[in-house]
């Protein structure tokens, strides 16, 4: 385990580093905005602690203090690592306080973006290492086996499982909502997660069209989960005043997507296709970042002015967000699951209050039929045009 997470922290540090050399040869003015470190962020890097702790405390000493290092410990480790990246990392002048270099600013700015780009393979990572562990603890930890869209209620609900029930592991594989209902399909998940948006029942739908060919509703069934909304996210107080989708086509505005086959893209294609928009409109409809996280992490960082993603991500940035639709979160199983212990187990948790006013303090989140079996083609609609 200590292997695999170094090599973690060496990814994301060399991702960083690669990044901000690119700034740093732009020679760019302004600096990009970067965030304290990631909450609950599973890898970190002692360059960046000591950065950061370097940034917040004013000087080597009180760094090293903060740290539990000594002053010698903290300066030999900066000048081995200026050395190493080529870069002067901390400047100082007489009677005043310690500074980050330009470069190890936007390292800093680098380092939240290539962590948030890692975040749902890291989860998923995570998530698969809490499965083994469970088993080789305990052989009757009941198992289920999800293929997901990434989802923030989503992730709270494995963790809820954890807390609340110890018989009860949810084995989440994030992947795009498409991907998910197609491994459930396969029989390679027991239960599949992905979202929609309702009442829409034109043949023309981008989320009919990419989900109704996997969906059996003679076969399947839905159950409900919550109801989330999706706006566009954009830099704190809204500088450039976006209001809603149509404001995408301004020329000087950039736009950062999500990749083809998730929810969040198939839910923009249906937008633009309601506003009578082309893609080659949009400037940066072909810059994709793979998680709701990153694509606010890039708006924060000043790498784009705007993105579709879920109220969640913009408020942990902290960035201002503009609703744009209310869209549902199911999962998906087959009518024979419903008899697995695991299922059983896991509607149960997701019908108690407590889950259900836990789900509800998720900011955007609510919760909506949430453990409740659902008849798919009434509730979708696709079947009955």
């Amino acid at each position: 385990m200590h292997k695999l997470s170094l090599s973690y922290q060496l990814h994301s540090l060399e991702s960083a580093t690669k990044i901000a050399k690119t700034l740093a040869d732009k020679n760019d003015p302004q600096l990009p905005a970067w965030s304290a470190p990631l909450a609950n962020n599973r890898l970190s890097n002692p360059l960046i602690d000591l950065l950061y702790a370097v940034h917040s405390h004013g000087s080597i000493a009180a760094a090293a203090r903060h740290l539990g290092f000594s002053y010698r410990h903290v300066w030999g480790t900066l000048k081995q690592y200026e050395t190493s990246l080529g870069f002067a990392l901390v400047s100082w002048e007489k009677g005043q306080s310690a500074q980050l270099t330009e470069f190890a600013n936007k390292l800093l700015w680098a380092e939240r973006q290539a962590q948030a780009r890692l975040a749902p393979a890291i989860e998923s990572l995570h998530n698969e290492l809490e499965r083994c562990f469970a088993v080789a603890f305990d052989p009757n930890t009941l198992l289920l086996s999800v293929a997901a869209s990434h989802d923030e209620g989503l992730s709270h609900l494995r963790q809820w499982c954890a807390e609340q029930s110890k018989a009860l592991q949810l084995d989440i594989s994030f992947v795009g909502s498409v991907e998910a209902i197609k491994l459930l399909s396969a029989g390679q998940a027991l239960m599949g997660g992905f979202h929609t948006v309702l009442g829409v029942t034109s043949s023309t739908n981008a989320s009919q069209l990419a989900f109704q060919p996997h969906l059996h509703p003679k076969q399947q069934c839905l159950i409900g989960f919550a109801m989330r909304s999706q706006g566009l996210m954009v830099a704190k107080g809204n500088p450039l005043q976006i209001q809603s989708i149509q404001d995408l086509v301004k020329p000087n505005l950039r736009f950062v997507n999500r990749a083809q086959g998730t929810g969040t893209r198939l839910l923009l294609d249906q937008l633009l296709q309601q506003f009578k928009i082309e893609s080659h409109q949009i400037r940066g409809y072909e810059t994709i970042e793979p998680s709701h996280a990153a694509v606010a992490q890039a708006i924060g960082g000043g790498l784009a002015d705007v993105g579709l993603g879920i109220e969640a991500s913009a408020r942990a940035k902290k960035l201002s967000f503009i609703p744009v639709i209310q869209e549902h979160y199911f999962l998906v199983c087959n009518q024979t699951a419903l008899t697995h212990e695991s299922v059983k187990n896991l509607l149960h948790l997701m019908q108690s209050p407590e889950w259900q006013n836990h789900i509800n303090q998720i900011p955007g989140y609510q919760s909506y039929f949430c453990g409740e079996v659902l008849d798919m083609a009434s509730t979708l609609r696709w079947w009955q045009e």
